[in-house]
């Protein structure tokens, strides 16, 4: 099974119909298509990416799907100004899937300083058991770095009794991707 399905199981655990749900790298849209099927027409799913081919693909994705849409081409750093007040302390699950949007300009990526600042946000917009998923990828030019960094701030941050944090790592392989598991635990 592949990091981003066992992400994807990860989450469906907890997912509920009606629930609010973020894409904060909405890529070619099959993470966010995956968290509109969990939500059904009374969810709500936020979804961000800075490149417009990234929105188009989404979109088209999505079509079918009767849950509320909202999908802004904006970083995701700037979540928690796009996302009502409302939705504070109620999304139930975020995922993060870094590095580049598949088959596109492989110079456009991720990077640490905007990825960690909309990771702080998500630790505030998560629900108590809320979810979230962050796949890294280290086999990238600019990956590894932003991953290094990304790990070690999740494991400062994320520490008992506010969160729990899992690391899957493929071992002997140092450039594989690491799928990061926080949940928001009740206090």
């Amino acid at each position: 099974m592949r990091l981003t399905e066992v992400a994807q199981h990860w989450l469906a655990e907890i997912i509920e119909q009606g629930d609010a749900v973020v894409d904060a790298t909405l890529g070619n849209g099959a993470d966010a298509l995956f968290l509109a099927q969990q939500i059904g027409k009374d969810g709500v799913l936020f979804g961000f990416d800075v490149q417009q081919q990234a929105m188009d693909s989404s979109q088209a994705l999505l079509a079918g799907e009767p849950c509320q849409q909202h999908l802004l081409l904006a970083g995701h750093e700037t979540m928690k100004a796009h996302i009502p007040r409302q939705f504070h302390g109620n999304i139930k699950a975020i995922m993060f899937n870094l590095g580049w949007l598949p088959n596109s300009d492989k110079s456009i990526i991720t990077h640490a300083d905007t990825t960690i600042t909309a990771l702080e946000q998500s630790l505030e917009l998560l629900a108590p058991d809320g979810r979230m998923t962050v796949m890294v990828y280290p086999g990238h030019q600019g990956g590894d770095s932003e991953a290094k960094h990304v790990i070690k701030w999740l494991s400062v941050i994320c520490q008992p009794p506010l969160f729990n944090l899992n690391k899957i790592v493929l071992p002997n392989h140092p450039t594989a991707p690491i799928l990061l598991q926080v949940t928001k635990l009740k206090v």
